[in-house]
């Protein structure tokens, strides 16, 4: 496992964590139905608008140069909302084979026209996949939105169906500020570990890919 930060070039959010979304426990309510307020109603209640604006080109390039990604590899996005991430891996590595899941059958619906039909409808505990079918397996900030024994599966549903690279990217702390600082700001994660913890789960696992922080700082 190597800790590496593979999104090091997409925009930091500008979040105001002075407000404390998360101290309305409604907010967080309607933000796990990961429905349309989550991804396109209020800031309150999730990102208050996902919409397409390119920045997944820069993450896709870093991808595709760290993993050497070629047409014909397999990829898959667990947690891929609209699909914009793999919208750009098409563009930057032209002939990779893309799928994606996600919880949300909002987002899947709302999903780009290029991927829309390889996404689907699911969980990252039970992944619909067999065996070893990815050349790699992308899951950003998605499996510390379940608790710690699901995020477990999840992890080794990652490994189970990847036959080379993973990566994954959860919420953490580095600081007694960045703990706090998330804690205002998140409302969809369930498992919010420091990097040990999360490295100890990783191991616990079986998992051999690599992993970084996503950090409110």
């Amino acid at each position: 496992m190597t800790e590496i930060n593979l999104l090091d070039s997409y925009p930091r959010a500008k979040r105001p964590i002075s407000a404390n979304r998360s101290a309305d426990p409604n907010n967080r309510i309607i933000a796990r139905r990961f429905g349309r307020e989550y991804f396109d109603g209020d800031r309150t209640q999730g990102y208050g608008g996902y919409r397409y604006d390119g920045r997944w080109i820069a993450v896709a390039r870093r991808f595709k140069d760290f993993y050497q990604l070629a047409p014909g590899d397999r990829i898959l996005d667990v947690g891929c909302a609209k699909g914009f991430m793999l919208h750009d891996l098409l563009q930057v590595v032209p002939g990779v084979d893309v799928y994606g899941v996600d919880i949300s059958e909002y987002a899947v619906e709302q999903s780009m026209d290029d991927v829309s039909s390889r996404l689907s409808v699911g969980n990252a505990e039970q992944l619909p996949y067999p065996d070893n079918s990815f050349d790699l397996v992308v899951s950003i900030n998605t499996i510390h939105n379940l608790p710690r024994d699901r995020c477990l599966e999840a992890t080794r549903e990652i490994q189970r169906v990847s036959r080379r690279h993973k990566y994954i990217q959860v919420d953490s702390w580095l600081t007694d500020e960045h703990r706090k600082n998330l804690e205002r700001w998140v409302l969809t994660a369930l498992t919010c570990l420091a990097p040990e913890a999360w490295k100890s789960l990783f191991h616990e696992a079986g998992y051999t890919g690599d992993y970084y922080w996503t950090l409110a700082e």
